[in-house]
């Protein structure tokens, strides 16, 4: 495997990070997760306009992102794969023991890994646990993602693949990885970015290409939607057969279905969208 890591590309032995970089003692990064099919990213414009916003969210100095560009091709020639999973990663660099941050400047890394079609349907469940609608990392895509890691093991011990929040007054936001897409009468629903949730590269383009709504909804709208599904890089559009302990007959329905026929249609047309 071969790794891109501040400017050339390196084996796994020799790409180290210091254990002073300010993205592993203190979160201090962002990243982004591209998918990489027969070693071409798909909507790369995309997630490197969303690296640039989560940068300045964070004020990190913006990202070059011809250099990320370079660092994209580099790894998916070097490593080539049917799927891949593309990890661009984007640092405070090496700095102090503390929140300060240092004079040494970012660190960038990018890594791929092979991955596998999703399946068509999984389950979810929620969390008691809420997002922040109003905290300094809301909407930004960052390293500091151990409630995450907390909130997906909880949802594998309940036989399901992603684990979805409410925020703090009680609206359905987002899952750790994912955003959620609600059918009601017909019409496709999806959590506003006010609501706290990850403004999504597959969410942007689901509800450009099915006409999806931003709604504020309830938590509880999840019991009484028709059909539910995920939208995220690798996930594409996934239909949901059980939310919690609910079942929800026949999914993907029919509205579902059509997204996800879109969505694969879509994509197939244009690889930077």
């Amino acid at each position: 495997m071969k790794i891109w890591l501040d400017g050339e590309l390196r084996d796994l032995e020799s790409a180290r990070v210091s254990v002073f970089d300010h993205g592993l003692t203190v979160g201090d990064g962002i990243f982004e997760t591209v998918k990489a099919v027969h070693g071409k990213p798909f909507a790369l414009t995309r997630h490197l306009d969303r690296l640039t916003r989560s940068a300045r969210g964070l004020g990190l100095p913006d990202p070059d992102h011809d250099e990320v560009r370079e660092a994209c091709a580099a790894v998916l020639k070097a490593n080539p794969m049917p799927l891949g999973r593309l990890r661009i990663t984007y640092t405070g660099g090496h700095g102090p023991l503390g929140s300060d941050r240092g004079e040494h400047g970012p660190t960038l890394f990018a890594a791929v890994g092979e991955t596998t079609r999703r399946p068509d349907v999984t389950a979810v469940i929620t969390v008691p646990w809420t997002r922040n609608e109003r905290g300094a990392l809301t909407g930004l895509k960052t390293t500091s993602y151990a409630e995450n890691v907390v909130a997906l093991a909880r949802a594998h011990q309940h036989g399901a693949s992603e684990a979805l929040f409410g925020n703090t007054i009680g609206h359905l936001c987002e899952g750790t990885g994912s955003n959620v897409f609600v059918v009601l009468d017909g019409e496709i629903h999806t959590p506003p970015v006010a609501s706290g949730c990850l403004p999504g590269i597959t969410r942007a383009l689901a509800i450009e290409w099915t006409g999806a709504r931003e709604t504020d909804l309830p938590l509880d709208v999840l019991d009484r939607a028709d059909e539910v599904f995920l939208t995220s890089t690798l996930r594409d559009v996934q239909a949901v057969h059980r939310v919690d302990d609910q079942e929800l007959d026949g999914a993907p329905g029919p509205v579902t279905a059509k997204a996800m026929r879109i969505f694969d249609e879509r994509v197939g047309q244009d690889l930077d969208p």
